[in-house]
């Protein structure tokens, strides 16, 4: 077995087990109740629905939504400090290795259909989507509303990860809520079917074009902790590291793109070994 497959299983194995923490009261989804213990105080890295049955913890960006939306708060200083910690430490590694939604769709990927490649103004529709919705749309609603409550525009309107994970398992687990069901509901159910057929033949469609945390770290990939650096000495600008990417990156050309996620396709493509990962530089270097 070579470096490639060890390293990809060795990946997958770090998403399985992320995913699993991330929702281990996998017995909740019978009974279509939602953990409310002490874990929920907490933020998952990556982008997992609060409202899934399983989830241990909560999602960063509804968080994010739910405390700067509330009559209590006008600025989360704790989801803020523990995005840019993480991001500053790990940049968009977290996309990579620990997002559960990221495992999603990566499996989803794995269905044989042609692959195509986005235009690259799509990759900026992400920061959009955080400006807006996540930050300045839920802030209005507040500012507007007679009782000072804000609404996690995001969560409610777009966010597919929260109707694949958590909107259909209580749909599923409880008859009771399908009465409840309204044009909200279809518009989101719209927006995942395209989000999933995207993630078909695009790699990683959401994460490219929607994700609002993938934006985050993005923004932090160049001043992040962990960095990909390539070693212009022996680099010969093949090309082999940018066609590895799943991510449409020229590692080479950007060495800390915003795209990247770190997953370490390109350093084992590179046949002259000039493409590192980590914290430090290579001591050859």
């Amino acid at each position: 077995m070579n470096n490639l497959k060890i390293s990809r299983i060795k990946r997958k194995l770090i998403q399985i087990a992320a995913f699993g923490f991330s929702n281990i009261h996998a017995s909740n989804l019978a009974s279509a109740k939602i953990y409310i213990g002490k874990w929920k105080y907490f933020c998952n890295p990556g982008l997992n629905c609060y409202s899934c049955p399983a989830a241990t913890l909560s999602c960063p960006i509804g968080a994010l939504q739910a405390v700067n939306g509330s009559m209590k708060f006008g600025f989360s200083f704790y989801i803020v400090g523990f995005l840019l910690a993480v991001g500053v430490l790990f940049g968009r590694l977290i996309c990579g290795f620990i997002c559960p939604f990221g495992l999603v769709q990566e499996l989803i990927g794995k269905i044989p259909l042609p692959k195509f490649h986005l235009p690259k103004w799509m990759t900026y529709i992400k920061y959009g989507v955080l400006l807006w919705f996540v930050l300045l749309w839920p802030w209005i609603i507040k500012s507007q509303n007679l009782f000072g409550i804000g609404d996690p525009t995001f969560c409610k309107y777009i966010c597919p990860a929260g109707l694949l994970l958590g909107g259909v398992p209580l749909l599923v687990g409880d008859s009771n809520l399908h009465q409840v069901i309204g044009p909200i509901f279809s518009i989101k159910l719209v927006i995942l079917i395209t989000v999933l057929i995207g993630c078909m033949i695009v790699i990683r469609f959401f994460c490219k074009v929607l994700c609002p945390l993938g934006a985050i770290y993005g923004l932090l990939n160049k001043i992040s902790f962990y960095q990909l650096h390539v070693d212009k000495t022996i680099c010969t600008g093949c090309g082999i590291c940018a066609h590895a990417c799943p991510m449409d990156v020229k590692p080479a050309v950007t060495e800390n793109s915003a795209e990247c996620i770190r997953c370490g396709e390109c350093a084992h493509a590179c046949p002259h070994q000039a493409i590192h990962l980590g914290f430090f530089k290579d001591s050859k270097k």
